[in-house]
């Protein structure tokens, strides 16, 4: 049924292949829900595989990790289920799916994958569930329940940019080895945003571009573990010490889903990125002294 259901969709005229069905669509709806099951369902047996194999499982165990890593682990938590609960929405849009059907059924779907991944943590030996992560969780998700439901629309979003960092080397099976596993490992190259789109708030009198941001961010630095950082040595017997700190950080942005694009098509494209900061200059707080940076 899935699949017959694709390829009707296939068939449909390009142009409105890429727009939301003014009404509610039986095969496209088909088409997201059996897509969000075999895409979550997959990944959640990967995950079981693979990121849990080297770890016994254990019985259901709570663990607190709401010191680690300055918490930056949970802005990424809040910012993974604002990013799906959006997609969710964007989705169900899509299908023609009513207003209340759009925030309950696609608001909520990152609040239950990233909760069946904490019931995994309980699960395993290597870590424990964390009511830390699921207030993370809920936070991300009420971001864009709430907004939806205010306003329609998404004015603030939660973000996310990466720049690669010196601390990784240090400890690569914690932090990655490769760029690939710091983008997610790698907590000191991380920052995290909230993006306001400044013409949703104001007039259109104000002639503010509708794709303009200012963005507030938040990161830190100089971390090599999560609660302290291990003892290094260089290769003449110096020993190494990195400071950890917090970052805060204000910069421009773009909100790539307000873009001038005609094509739905690339419209659709471009927007899928729309969790990412766009790199511009910024203003950082950090070690309670003010700097600028070229790029953030």
């Amino acid at each position: 049924m899935l699949v017959l259901s694709g390829l009707s969709i296939a068939q449909e005229d390009t142009l409105r292949l890429f727009q939301a069905s003014p009404q509610r669509n039986l095969k496209r709806l088909q088409v997201v829900v059996g897509g969000e099951l075999l895409a979550g369902g997959g990944s959640l047996v990967v995950l079981g595989t693979a990121w849990y194999k080297d770890y016994p499982r254990t019985t259901f165990h709570a663990f607190d990790d709401n010191r680690e890593w300055l918490q930056m682990d949970k802005a990424g938590h809040a910012v993974t289920a604002y990013t799906l609960g959006r997609y969710g929405i964007g989705l169900m849009q899509w299908a023609g799916a009513t207003r209340k059907r759009n925030v309950i059924y696609g608001g909520l779907l990152g609040f239950a994958y990233l909760g069946v991944v904490e019931i995994f943590d309980g699960f395993s030996s290597g870590w424990g569930f964390s009511s830390g992560d699921l207030i993370a969780n809920a936070f991300g998700t009420g971001c864009v329940l709430g907004q939806q439901l205010a306003w329609n629309e998404q004015r603030i979003t939660l973000k996310y940019n990466f720049r690669k960092t010196r601390y990784a080397q240090y400890r690569p099976s914690l932090l990655g080895s490769s760029v690939a596993e710091q983008w997610l490992k790698d907590y000191n190259g991380q920052t995290y945003w909230l993006s306001f789109n400044l013409a949703s708030f104001f007039s259109e009198q104000t002639k503010i571009p509708a794709w303009l941001n200012v963005a507030i961010g938040y990161g830190a630095n100089g971390m090599t573990g999560g609660h302290e950082n291990p003892v290094y040595s260089s290769a003449n017997g110096t020993q190494l010490s990195f400071a950890r700190y917090r970052q805060y950080y204000l910069s421009v942005d773009v909100d790539l889903t307000k873009l001038p694009i005609e094509s739905p098509f690339w419209k659709a494209f471009v927007g899928t990125f729309g969790f990412l900061k766009i790199p511009a200059p910024a203003l950082v707080l950090e070690q309670g002294r003010l700097r600028a940076s070229v790029l953030e």
